[in-house]
């Protein structure tokens, strides 16, 4: 099996690095830093219009009939441009919620299982998608296609409590989960199931293979979520380590560039050996769509995002560490994102589990629905 990738795949992810540049350049980044992340609904369309959301949904449906791949590939730019938003939530409910497909309508996520939730860009969102939760009489499967909007949306808004964010580009706000769970306006079995169909579609025909280990399980949203939030910790990881590279390159000390002394050489080269594995890693689950490989990439990728900030902002001297660099704004979203969908500790959990359950985890979906500990959904 080939798995570089195709023309067609660098060419989408080539188009959409040249879009964000004209679309969402430093002097946009800058600009939705000072309104506190504030969302930009024109760049919302704009991405709408370039199919970021409806990717997966097939042509028919009005989207683009591409798998989760393309949407990794898609969402590693994102990451490198900081690009703000719920980006993660909005392309899941794709199918789900009227005008997520087109970027006409901002959608958030909260777990629906966990007591409390932080959420991103509550006050902005048209629609929460509550992922997690048992479904109306079938204990132990997840609620698919819930949705609060409406009233609904409004009293839970009302409810919830703006805290404070380690990401300026980021507001949260703190809610009960369960308030979500019980006034979600659920899409019918039906509808919910047709939908899914229609985001697995393009997936399941890449990947027939894969389709043993990636069937409609109870926490197929949650791991989706949790791998395009790995992409876009693989793309923060790629960008930090160019930047620290141009930096050590161009600041001289003592007559040369500080990239010729030997202690900087390292830290360099140590960015890149955790960006590449991280990349194959996320590459790797996204063809095969296997919750535990899923697990291992976001584990790698939040490790690679984090450190290689921190590593970033050493090069960097103490010019990093000003409001004026965009180094900062890496590290904390890389943060926030490490605590998002899947924590550290519960991708732990399931590869431990992994490794004991080899055997059977091709034939079932019991690991997808094995509690593990996580955060909140957020974008």
């Amino acid at each position: 099996m080939d798995f570089q990738l195709s023309d067609d795949q660098r060419a989408l992810r080539s188009g959409m690095r040249d879009l964000l540049g004209a679309v969402f350049d430093r002097d946009r980044l800058r600009a939705a830093v000072e309104r506190d992340g504030a969302l930009d609904r024109s760049l919302w369309r704009e991405l709408g219009a370039a199919g970021f959301f409806a990717l997966r949904l097939p042509e028919e449906a009005g989207g683009v009939g591409l798998g989760l791949p393309e949407a990794v590939l898609l969402f590693e730019e994102a990451g490198r441009a900081l690009l703000p938003g719920p980006l993660v939530a909005t392309h899941l409910a794709a199918g789900l919620v009227k005008g997520a497909a087109e970027g006409e309508a901002v959608v958030t996520a909260v777990a629906g299982e966990l007591p409390v939730a932080h959420l991103a860009h509550l006050a902005e969102a048209d629609a929460v998608l509550v992922v997690g939760g048992e479904a109306a009489g079938l204990p132990g499967e997840e609620a698919l296609g819930e949705t609060l909007s409406g009233e609904a949306l409004r009293a839970f808004v009302a409810a919830a409590r703006p805290v404070r964010s380690m990401d300026p580009l980021t507001p949260l706000h703190r809610a009960p989960a369960g308030a979500a769970v019980a006034g979600a306006g659920r899409v019918s079995a039906t509808e919910g199931t047709r939908a899914a169909s229609e985001r697995t579609r393009a997936d399941a025909e890449r990947a027939p293979a894969a389709t043993e280990r990636t069937p409609a399980h109870a926490g197929r949203l949650r791991f989706e979520a949790a791998l395009l939030t790995a992409a876009e910790q693989l793309g923060s990881a790629a960008r930090t380590t160019e930047a620290a590279v141009q930096h050590a390159g161009e600041r001289e000390q003592f007559g040369s560039p500080i990239g010729s002394f030997q202690a900087v050489k390292h830290l360099c080269a140590d960015m890149l050996a955790r960006t590449e594995p991280a990349r194959a890693a996320v590459y790797a689950a996204a063809v095969t769509g296997d919750p535990v490989e899923i697990a291992a990439a976001k584990l790698l990728a939040d490790e690679a995002a984090v450190r290689n900030a921190r590593d970033c902002l050493q090069i960097h001297g103490g010019m990093g560490f000003t409001w004026e660099a965009d180094v900062h704004l890496h590290l904390k979203r890389a943060w926030l994102r490490a605590a998002s969908w899947l924590t550290g500790a519960g991708a732990e959990e399931l590869l431990a589990a992994g490794l004991g359950t080899a055997g059977r985890l091709p034939r079932s979906s019991a690991a997808y629905g094995r509690p593990v500990p996580e955060a909140g959904g957020g974008g």
